[in-house]
């Protein structure tokens, strides 16, 4: 079992554009209306444009704000280089570098371009 999130977006090559940055990834689809987000040939994420339906009826409710109560979560080896390249990006930053206790690990929390929150944390 491996998870393969995938989230409803507005602008599937904004965010794909933004994430691939951020997360040092590639594009592994492309286009405007889905996309896979490769990092080491691994499937992290998947983004899908929230108001095409394709085969499968539409993936969210336009008039509903995205990314409330929804935490994208990746592991990092490197989270001081993830951390630059959202600096460098302009990332909107939640919370910045700090060491949560509970998890024993360091975490930087982000928005993306449609408020998603998304936390890096080091190994």
């Amino acid at each position: 079992m491996r998870p393969q999130p995938m989230i409803a977006v507005r602008d599937v090559e904004k965010s794909s554009s933004w994430y691939c940055a951020v997360l040092g990834a590639v594009s592994g689809h492309g286009g405007p209306e889905y996309e896979r987000i490769l990092v080491d040939d691994v499937l992290v994420l998947q983004l899908h444009r929230l108001d095409v339906s394709h085969h499968h009826g539409t993936f969210g409710d336009p008039t509903q704000p995205l990314g409330n109560g929804v935490a994208l979560w990746f592991e990092t080896d490197d989270l001081g280089a993830a951390a630059d390249r959202a600096r460098a990006l302009g990332a909107s930053v939640q919370t910045d570098v700090h060491h949560n206790p509970n998890a024993g690990h360091d975490e930087l929390w982000l928005r993306d371009p449609d408020d998603y929150l998304v936390v890096l944390a080091s190994v």
